[in-house]
């Protein structure tokens, strides 16, 4: 049995009224089922094979994605969604296991899985196994890192997820400890991972400005202490010849014009944020010993 997009289109769970008026009987159902063409999430839910394990297990549960698995799926920056975040109306009943649909729900079976039952700003916003954006912001602020929390909001801007007039609304719902975020946020980054740089750099008492214009090179990622370029490279190792052909142009303009330059991985940013510190602290006093720019 085939199931074509026709029938389902780009639908990842379905109820079984939706497969009775795709034509198909529950005998079929539970054949699909036994000869695992179906998936049976939690009773009258199912999916096809393939699809992702954090919908699934959101499903299961009996709620929605949200947090960095919600951010995941908006395609807004997250760090870390190896496991899923999902939200639960806080009068929701009959919850089970993430893993096995006859279990109950229960704080010590969760195989990694994070349940948030925070109020939803918009109930009605997202899809039936994905809260939007708003909400997907505001449990990641409550749950998340600072830095993680301000690089998916500066890339849910940057991107057009949300608008700046949604800003007040995402901080009502949270803490008020956490108001102070919001006045750090800035659209202008290009990626999470130039966000998170910025934030080490900032916080490490440097100053910092970003997406700065440099005549004979170009914008660059930010401009530490007037004299250091820093870059944030994601993907360094996936470029092509012609990629690193410009990069390598760009820094010879820069030596040329007095700076020092740093490029500096994702891997760095997100694992070693203390090396990363340390070195442009370093290249920041080889410029006040002398090197500085003309």
């Amino acid at each position: 049995m085939e199931y074509s997009d026709a029938e389902f289109g780009t639908r990842r769970i379905f109820s079984r009224g939706d497969l009775i008026g795709s034509g198909l009987t529950g005998h079929a159902i539970t054949e699909a089922v036994r000869s695992a063409e179906l998936i049976r999430v939690r009773r009258d839910h199912y999916a096809l094979p393939g699809t992702d394990r954090h919908t699934v297990e959101a499903v299961r549960v009996g709620g929605r994605l949200t947090c960095i698995s919600a951010a995941r799926e908006l395609g807004i920056f997250v760090f870390d969604s190896r496991f899923t975040h999902l939200h639960v109306e806080r009068s929701a009943s009959r919850l089970r296991n993430p893993g096995q649909r006859r279990l109950p729900l229960s704080a010590g079976q969760r195989d990694g899985v994070t349940v948030h039952w925070w109020p939803l700003i918009d109930t009605a916003d997202g899809t039936e196994y994905c809260v939007g954006a708003r909400d997907a912001l505001a449990h990641i602020i409550r749950c998340q890192t600072a830095n993680f929390a301000l690089a998916a909001l500066d890339t849910a801007l940057h991107d057009g997820k949300i608008q700046t007039s949604d800003l007040p609304e995402i901080f009502a719902a949270v803490p008020a400890k956490h108001s102070g975020l919001q006045l750090q946020i800035d659209a202008r980054a290009d990626a999470g991972q130039e966000t998170v740089l910025r934030r080490l750099i900032v916080d490490a008492g440097m100053r910092c400005h970003i997406q700065v214009w440099i005549p004979g090179v170009g914008r660059v990622d930010m401009v530490v202490e007037e004299c250091v370029v820093l870059e944030a490279d994601s993907q360094a190792h996936h470029k092509s010849w012609d990629e690193h052909v410009r990069d390598r142009t760009r820094d010879r303009r820069l030596a040329e014009l007095h700076y020092v330059s740093l490029r500096v991985l994702y891997q760095d940013i997100m694992f070693h944020p203390e090396g990363v510190v340390r070195a442009v602290r370093e290249l920041v006093q080889i410029c006040r010993n002398g090197s500085t720019r003309a």
